[in-house]
Order: C-alpha cells, then structure tokens, then sequence
C-alpha cells in the first residue's frame, strides 16, 4: 500500500496497541489513534516523540466508550482519509464484578458499533483487521477435552451462560462472541471492506515505551514481574500455555491488511508453548545478578514440549512469511525493561 495510506488503530494505548502505532509510523503510514481521554492521547504522542518519531503523520481522537452505540462515528465522519480500520480495543482483564457488563458487552458492541460505523461513514475504507485471541479457538478448564487440536477453522464453543460464570470463561466468551459478531456482519451485510481476524496465544514482550507504571502493566507483563518478585526459597508457581511476542503480533497485524492472501482469514499468531520454570530458567541464565536472588525451583520442569499436534497454525505463517521471535528473546526484553537500572 502507499506509504500515504491513513491508518486507524482504535484503542491506540493498549499493548499490542502502541506497538501496531510505532510499526506503522516506521513504514511511513499516517496514524489516526482512538484514547480514552485526551491525557492517554497526549502521553502516547509525547512517548512517539521521546522515541525520535516524527508526531506529523500521528494524530489521536477520543473514544471515551467503544461499547456505546455510535462510538466511531464522529470520528470516520472526521476523517474520511482512513482507508484501513484496526479494531484492537476490546478488555483483558480478570479482575472483573460485573462479566456481562465490564467484559462481554465492551468486546461484543464494540465490535458491531466499529463496523456499523464503518459501513455508514467509512465507505473508502477496504481492508478490516480486528484482534481477537486464540480464547475464541480453543477450548479450556472444564470444556477441555483430551487430544483436541486446533487450527484456523476451529471455534470455541463456549455458549453466552457458560461465559458468564467466571471471568476466565468471560473473556473467553468475549473474544468468542466479538469475532463471530464480525464474521456474522460481513457475511450478512456484504459491506465495501474486507476482514482478517487476528487470534493470539498469550502475549509476551516489552512494553512499546518505557515503563512508568508497574502497576498498570498488561496481564501478561505482570505474570513475568510476579515471577521476578519471588525469593530464593519460594516455590514456582505453576503456569503454562502457549505464547507469541507482541511485536509479532504487531506486525501481524499490518500484514493482515497489506497481502491480498490475508483477506478473509483468521491467523492465528502462536510461537509454541511456555511454562513459568522456563521463564524463570531464562531469567537466571540471561541475567547472573538474578540467578542468586530467583528460586532455582525444579529446572527440568522448564523443558518445552512439542505443541504442534495440538495446534497447527502452518497456513498463517504461509501468510505471514516471517519468523517469529523465540521465547528467550520475549523473555530477556521483558525482564531487562521491567527491572531496568535495578538489573
């Protein structure tokens, strides 16, 4: 696509977020970002520029609910020069009173209010990429099953009561039912623009910016500052699953909208398997002050097995055509900007 080519990322100061920004912004797009709040959309653009990135071609526009009817709308009528629409705003969090309202809701009528948006007042925008999760793929807890396996045509079958009784089921119901939402307009409505689904496995990396917050970290960024906040005698706590780097999932992301063969498509963006003795293994090996202060716990727990007869995602790195950032590297970035100066 031209280099002049305006993009719109909604919920620009999420994790994946920020990072889909700055990788636009170094391929010489124009970025239009939806915030929460004039105070989100001034620290992203200050950020841009504390990283030596020209703000010319980045601007941010307020969208204080993506769940209330008619969200977008002021802002495609605004700027009928976006040409490619990124939906990424939608809740990850487990810390929720309420799963209907602080989960489902957000993620299911924010989907339906960006593409009702889009086909009234965006009808030059073609290409549609939204990020779902491979929550909406998979089956887990008590729906799991043995010897399942996964691909791009497989749903989770989560029903809309089942989602409802926990938050994890919540939010897997939320990815589920937003990605089918979509799925179901196009198919119904016929509209101008194409869509591509993003579904990733847990998200690693570093954050796109300097940290100022570790409170205010993403889940998966504070599932490894947990980690590094164990002392020598405590126990692993067990975790596993499988992960992918957010600057992979970034990048997937601009790919999804540039191939023709991504139109239409799920990619599901995984890298292979994690479990939190690995991380903690990584981090004692890369980083030697830590290794004295980290609990060994039981390092060949740390070893990663084959995933690739539960999940078989050949047909999107087919699309993708790059290689993806291996856990080590996740792992180190991470852990070297959390810890910073203190390393």
């Amino acid at each position: 696509m031209s280099s002049l080519t305006t993009v719109f990322v909604s919920g620009g100061t999420g994790f994946i977020a920020q990072h889909i920004v700055k990788q636009l912004l170094k391929r010489h797009y124009r970025v239009i970002a939806s915030v929460r709040s004039r105070a989100k959309g001034e620290k992203l653009r200050d950020n841009l520029q504390s990283e030596n990135f020209s703000t010319t071609n980045f601007l941010f526009e307020i969208v204080p609910d993506i769940g209330i009817k008619g969200a977008f709308d002021d802002v495609l009528k605004a700027n009928s020069d976006i040409s490619v629409f990124l939906h990424t705003a939608s809740p990850v969090t487990f810390d929720v009173t309420d799963i209907k309202k602080d989960l489902l809701d957000p993620a299911i009528e924010g989907t339906r209010n960006a593409l009702e948006a889009i086909s009234k007042y965006g009808p030059q925008i073609k290409r549609v990429v939204i990020t779902s999760s491979i929550a909406a793929i998979q089956t887990f807890g008590r729906f799991a099953k043995e010897g399942e396996s996964f691909d791009e045509n497989s749903w989770n079958p989560i029903s809309y009561e089942e989602s409802l009784e926990s938050p994890m089921y919540g939010y897997a119901g939320s990815k589920t039912f937003a990605e089918k939402t979509a799925w179901e307009y196009v198919s119904k409505n016929k509209p101008n623009f194409t869509l591509s689904v993003i579904n990733p496995a847990m998200v690693f990396g570093p954050q796109a910016f300097p940290i100022t917050n570790k409170a205010a970290l993403n889940h998966s960024s504070q599932a490894i500052s947990k980690l590094l906040e164990l002392k020598p005698n405590d126990p692993v706590p067990e975790g596993k699953g499988a992960f992918v780097d957010v600057r992979d999932v970034a990048h997937a992301h601009i790919v999804a909208f540039e191939r023709d063969d991504a139109q239409g498509k799920r990619l599901i963006l995984l890298t292979g398997p994690y479990n939190n003795q690995a991380i903690v293994n990584i981090t004692r090996e890369d980083f030697p002050t830590l290794d004295l202060i980290l609990p060994r716990g039981d390092p060949e727990k740390g070893e990663l097995h084959d995933i690739s007869k539960r999940w078989n995602n050949e047909a999107t790195k087919k699309i993708l055509g790059f290689e993806f950032i291996g856990l080590e590297k996740s792992v180190h970035d991470s852990v070297q900007q959390i810890l910073g100066d203190s390393l």
